[in-house]
């Protein structure tokens, strides 16, 4: 059979076609491109090459042509060699005609000029394909142009060797000179000239078309090697499924090959419908064994089922059953793909199982399962199959970078951190770090994810070839250590090497501008983006949402967002974040994810947890309730993360019940949030004592209290003014080390505060070692509200010599110092003084503030007019200072009272506070009728009045008390103490203020019912007792003129502070006297 072979091969060597190369590229190969000059590869449209006669062609037919190709094949009539040198010439051929060594070739070189053979064709064209295997291009060119005589095999064997070594360029160029030649290429040639165009992309698209004209009108157009490499060149080249689905088409009878040419094109665009559709079309339309899938077809539909969203487990499975039955399970390429596939989408125990079956397995599977086991962050369990597959299975570069990305995703860095080290020596001492930059790269990753940027840092120094992914992971290093000016230090000097930055490398910097707030840089590197076309990707836009979402420019945000071409889950949750923590565009965040509902993206875990927080800022409870039940379709119930951002919506929203039993079900999924999620709830809901208890029950199951914990729970004790349980809580941030924190020092000043002890407050404060605003803001108002006015003052000026910027709530606090004490000038010095020196406008509380400020000096006159002048309308807050003002005008300026309590009316009718200090009103000007009205219009409106209580703290609990209380166990005890304690008062010379008896009753009467206010049942219970410590006794409600003056007589008489904290200020009595100096 060989001699057969040989015979006829030898007989055609003598013969070359004429062939005119001009008119290839001319009549039958018009290209849709104007040729450009800079390409080399691109024919001109009449001289392909100096060696042509540059003068018009004659006109010849492609059948011509064709007939002379086929001439040319006929046998010779006779055999040049005798018997015994072609023995020698078949052993020769077969000693290497398979080897790959470079020494071979040269012998097998040697040995044909040797004998004699050097001019032989088929020798020759056997010598070069020996060169090429053994990658010695160099010598196989040379040995192309030696030869005296070639034909299609020589230049095929040559085109196909430079495309295999990876040098398309030079394979394009010697098929340019086949065709010069007058020859007419095979379809092998084609072939490889098409690949060669595919591997340099859009710079050989053109010569690719030129070359696909040029095949259009001969026999090769429906030749299926040809068809099937235009179809992955136009898919590789133009991203163009459509041209790849016409080359597709035009095939009359398609093979297996074609049909996986034109599935793999599907499959690699992403389009898994329109892969498993062809599939199905390959099994309908199968004629025979040519038709039926095979290996490949099975990679690309596992690659496809990989890219379905949402059913990619499912069509795994059955693409699993489908290759169990087909008998490929065993082959090693499909094993590899269903390890790699199960990898992908996180189903590694699938993958192990395939993984342990398979009879063969080499680098590729072992690669797929490792980095699956990377992708679920199981880095020890990767490594340990690197470890295991070692000698076994010959490791290439990639299972060394992906070994590396392993260390990363270990349990415990450190330990990763360690072994990494062990695999950078390992690779130092094969002398393996330089060989290819992908090690370097990948240490750089894997040190900078330890945690260890020096050493990332080092290695990159280090480096001798850095490519453009060596920059990107280093920036990208530096910015996820927090090394942002180094990050974007490095993204500059990556520019000034000429290096095209990527959109990994544009992200990570506008990252490092976000964290530091750097909105200029920030534009200019969103300009060179755009130079960059970077602009497009969508991970880059999403970059520049963050960006400008972080420094503010919400507006920036949106115009990104609205000229962005596709929108992922990141860009919506990135608009959706940042507009719901905007105040003033939280309403936006629900339009926009109503919008995303409507495209069809589906939310995810952190889209959930942006919308629930927006709709906890405008308490919106029934768009609470839909986002609740989307959470439960989308099965994200069970997500502590989105728990907590439920606990905290209800919690806003006034729906505890809600709170309680998502609570409740959490069990073992509840962490720090959801307790300080719940312990928010109740203080924003004013269940404070629910509060306080749910933090004795976690502090009694020894559940870790964070800083944020302590500083919530600290305000819950303040919220209920529980001095004890507060300073327990203090006892507890002592132990767990964090009384230093300066958030929860913060709270410890307020907390002690709040409960009566600004002495403590006080001495805290002073020994804070590190203050920020909040510390400030914290003492600042603590005095305030204590009746500290000049204490205050002078702290808020020890606040701006310390320079510590003041913001809105610290004028609150410098307001309200003025109003308790009656600083009328100064308050409006310090007022004007936020816009003019601070450039703080002022909110609708510093407003408040200063009407509460001239209420309290008596001069109504100006309230009118200052509202008048307020560049917002007045809200509640403001109309309920003014009412309150006139309350304590002793009957004076009802009109305006009037006034308040009307627009009161319209904007809240339901609230019961606005119809009692309507009805004070009238009656601290005997004015009964007026509070008969006020009172039917109460019940009109069906307003529920806040009962007042009082109550107090003692060793054995809280002890509570309402008006004319006798539901209290030491009943007899109480009213036995203050029927004493009045006596007292009344000789020595106390007399009962009527006037604070808000009803028409007689004078003996009035003074029954005064007698037996709350507050004077707490203290009188109190004294009860046996004790000296100071008294100190909460009250809900505002206490009234006539216990405020009942309390200075008890303090002196009894010889005891007493501590009365209302709702608006601290009352210190002592010795007859009050603290606020009856000013308030």
């Amino acid at each position: 059979m060989l001699r057969s072979f040989l015979l006829s091969t030898h007989s055609r060597r003598n013969r070359r076609v004429t062939y005119n190369s001009n008119l290839a590229f001319t009549s039958l190969a018009p290209s849709p491109f104007t040729p450009n000059a800079a390409n080399p590869l691109l024919c001109k449209p009449r001289n392909l090459n100096s060696r042509i006669d540059p003068s018009p062609p004659s006109p010849v037919s492609l059948e011509h042509l064709v007939n002379l190709y086929k001439s040319s094949q006929s046998q010779p009539s006779s055999w040049p060699f005798s018997p015994s040198k072609f023995d020698l010439y078949e052993s020769l051929v077969i000693r290497y005609r398979d080897s790959r060594n470079l020494r071979d070739a040269k012998e097998f070189h040697l040995q044909c000029f040797k004998f004699g053979f050097d001019g032989d064709l088929f020798l020759s064209n056997t010598l070069i394909n020996v060169y090429v295997r053994a990658g010695n291009l160099m010598s196989a060119r040379k040995l192309l142009d030696e030869m005296p005589q070639r034909n299609t095999v020589t230049w095929s064997c040559l085109i196909s060797g430079y495309n295999q070594n990876g040098m398309p360029n030079d394979a394009c160029r010697v098929f340019k000179e086949m065709v010069s030649s007058d020859f007419l290429p095979t379809h092998y040639a084609i072939g490889s000239a098409l690949r060669a165009c595919q591997e340099l992309g859009s710079y050989g698209l053109q010569f690719g078309l030129q070359i696909h004209g040029l095949i259009s009108k001969s026999q090769y157009s429906f030749d299926g090697v040809v068809c099937n490499v235009l179809m992955s060149m136009y898919w590789s080249c133009l991203g163009c499924i459509i041209d790849a689905r016409r080359v597709f088409d035009e095939i009359q009878v398609k093979n297996s090959i074609a049909w996986n040419s034109i599935i793999s094109v599907y499959s690699q665009s992403g389009d898994a419908a329109s892969t498993f559709e062809l599939f199905s079309r390959m099994q309908s339309e199968s004629t025979g064994f040519s038709t039926k899938p095979n290996e490949y077809t099975f990679g690309s539909l596992i690659t496809a089922a990989c890219s379905s969203t949402g059913f990619g487990f499912c069509l795994l499975e059955q693409m699993l059953c489908r290759i169990t039955k087909s008998g490929f399970l065993s082959d090693l390429y499909v094993g590899s793909a269903l390890v790699s596939g199960f990898s992908r989408i996180g189903l590694t125990n699938y993958a192990l199982k395939i993984f342990g079956q398979m009879s063969q397995r080499n680098a590729v599977s072992v690669n797929g399962l490792m980095v699956g086991l990377v992708r679920q962050k199981r880095g020890e369990e990767a490594a340990k199959v690197f470890m295991e597959m070692a000698n076994l299975v010959d490791k290439n570069f990639d299972s060394y970078v992906i070994l590396l990305s392993s260390f990363a995703e270990f349990s415990e860095l450190e330990q990763g951190q360690r072994k990494g080290r062990e695999v950078h020596a390992h690779l130092i001492r094969r002398g393996l770090t330089d060989t290819v930059s992908a090690f370097g790269n990948g240490l750089i990753n894997m040190y900078a994810k330890c945690g260890d940027i020096a050493a990332s840092r080092s290695v990159f120094r280090l480096m001798v070839n850095k490519d453009s992914i060596s920059w990107n992971t280093m920036i990208s290093g530096l910015d996820q250590n927090e090394c942002f000016e180094d990050a974007l230090t490095s993204f500059c000097a990556m520019r000034k090497t000429g290096l095209l930055p990527s959109n990994y490398a544009v992200i990570s910097a506008l990252s490092s501008c976000a964290s530091l707030g750097w909105s200029i840089l920030g534009q200019q590197i969103h300009g060179e983006g755009l130079k960059l076309g970077l602009d497009l990707d969508v991970s880059v836009s999403n970059a520049l949402l963050a960006l400008y979402a972080s420094v503010g420019c919400l507006s920036e945000c949106k115009n990104i967002f609205s000229l962005m071409l596709d929108h992922d889950q990141v860009s919506w949750n990135s608009v959706i974040g940042a507009l719901a923590v905007s105040g003033s565009s939280v309403s936006e965040a629900v339009i926009y994810f109503s919008d995303m509902m409507r495209t069809g993206c589906d939310p995810n875990r952190i889209t959930f947890i942006n919308i629930l927080a927006a709709v906890a800022s405008l308490s919106l409870r029934n768009l609470g309730h839909q986002i609740h039940t989307l959470v439960i379709k989308y099965h994200l119930a069970n997500d502590s993360s989105i728990e907590n951002a439920l606990l905290a919506c209800y919690g806003k929203c006034g729906e505890m019940d809600e709170c309680e039993k998502i609570f409740s079900r959490m069990s073992e999924r509840r962490d720090d949030g959801s307790w300080n999620s719940m312990i928010s709830g109740y203080i924003h809901n004013e269940l404070s004592h629910k509060a306080v208890n749910l933090v004795w029950f976690m502090m009694q199951r020894g559940q870790k209290l964070d800083g944020f914990t302590f500083a919530t729970v600290l305000s819950a004790c303040a919220s209920v003014a529980t001095l004890e349980r507060g300073m327990e809580v203090h006892a507890c941030a002592v132990r767990a080390c964090l009384e230093s924190d300066v958030v929860v020092g913060s709270a410890i000043v307020d907390m002690y505060s709040k409960c009566g002890r600004i002495d403590y407050a006080s001495r805290f404060f002073n020994l804070m070692p590190i203050r920020n605003v909040y510390s400030w803001n914290s003492m600042i108002s603590g005095y305030a509200r204590h009746g500290h006015g000049d204490k205050a003052l002078e702290l808020f000026k020890l606040m701006n010599l310390n320079g510590q910027l003041p913001d809105h709530v610290t004028f609150v606090g410098v307001l309200s110092a003025c109003s308790h004490v009656g600083l009328v000038e100064e308050g409006f010095t310090h007022f004007n003084s936020m816009t003019e020196v601070y450039g703080l406008a002022p909110k609708m509380e510093h407003f408040s503030c200063m009407v509460d400020l001239l209420g309290r000096a008596g001069e109504l006159d100006k309230i009118d007019n200052f509202i008048n002048t307020m560049p917002m309308k007045p809200n509640v807050l403001i109309w309920r200072t003014v009412l309150g003002a006139c309350c304590r005008a002793n009957g004076e300026k009802t009109e305006l009272g009037r006034k308040a309590a009307q627009m009161l009316f319209d904007l809240e009718p339901q609230n019961a506070v606005n119809y009692v200090l309507l009805a004070n009103m009238y009656a601290s000007g005997g004015k009964w009728e007026g509070v008969a009205e006020a009172r039917v219009a109460m019940r009109r409106a069906a307003a529920k009045k806040e009962v007042g209580c009082s109550w107090v703290t003692m060793k054995d609990g809280v002890h509570v008390f309402v008006a004319g209380d006798k539901s209290h166990p030491d009943n007899d005890l109480i009213y036995e103490k203050l029927k004493e304690l009045n006596k007292k008062m009344r000789d020595a010379g106390y007399v009962p203020q009527t006037r604070y008896a808000l009803y028409d009753l007689e004078q003996e009467s009035k003074e029954e019912l005064l007698s037996y206010h709350s507050e004077k049942l707490a203290v009188a219970f109190v004294l009860t007792r046996n004790s000296g410590l100071p008294i100190r006794i909460m009250k809900n409600l505002r206490v009234c003129g006539d216990c405020h003056m009942a309390f200075k007589y008890i303090s002196k008489i009894v010889g005891r502070l007493i501590v009365l904290r209302d709702s608006n200020r601290f009352h210190h009595f002592n010795d007859g006297k009050c603290s606020c100096g009856d000013y308030w």
